[in-house]
């Protein structure tokens, strides 16, 4: 049973929540901020996971197959998960619940728990990253701006973001014990 005190807490909880959310958000009102993170948004829509995707089995044969493969798997069952979060959810963005939030671009949906495109970023540098660690490097740095520009452009709260990211960190873990040695053993011939 829900009581009127976890009722209250989850209002503030929900308020602070808000009150990061308007702050990170007026970065949005400069214009250069605003188009980098929606260039950044846009690359976390998927092309640049795709391209890297289809780059490792180039560069490094085999065993970039099999880091291809791992994202590919990792990250359907990271969609999976995303979508049924989503449906259950039903978290509204906060650039719908209020006026003083400034959409950066347009949303993909209408509901925001959890970031999917920071659950995926840290889904793909993950596998990646352990497949290859000078990417680090690059992708570290790629995956703090991604989820950084979900809040900036008003399309998540902090806590979305956060869900998103800690999400994609148990992916892997799990792919990591359940699929990964599949896909190694397929690749090794």
């Amino acid at each position: 049973m829900i009581s009127i005190r976890d009722t209250a807490l989850a209002v503030r909880m929900h308020n602070a929540d808000l009150a990061i959310t308007l702050s990170v958000n007026r970065g949005c009102r400069t214009r250069a901020i605003r188009k980098f993170f929606v260039a950044v948004s846009r690359l976390g829509d998927g092309i640049f996971w795709y391209t890297l995707m289809l780059l490792f089995p180039l560069l490094y044969g085999m065993e970039g197959l099999r880091t291809t493969l791992e994202m590919f798997c990792a990250g359907m069952l990271a969609l999976a998960i995303y979508k049924v979060l989503k449906k259950q959810t039903g978290r509204l963005r906060p650039c719908a619940i209020s006026r003083h939030i400034t959409p950066g671009t347009a949303p993909l949906d209408e509901f925001s728990f959890p970031s999917g495109h920071t659950l995926h970023a840290v889904t793909f540098s993950l596998v990646a990253c352990s497949a290859n660690p000078g990417l680090v490097i690059v992708l570290v740095p790629f995956t703090i701006c991604i989820a950084l520009s979900r809040v900036v452009l008003g399309l998540h709260y902090l806590s979305d973001v956060m869900a998103g990211a800690l999400i994609g960190a148990f992916v892997v873990e799990l792919s990591q014990d359940w699929i990964f040695p599949y896909i190694a053993a397929f690749t090794k011939g």
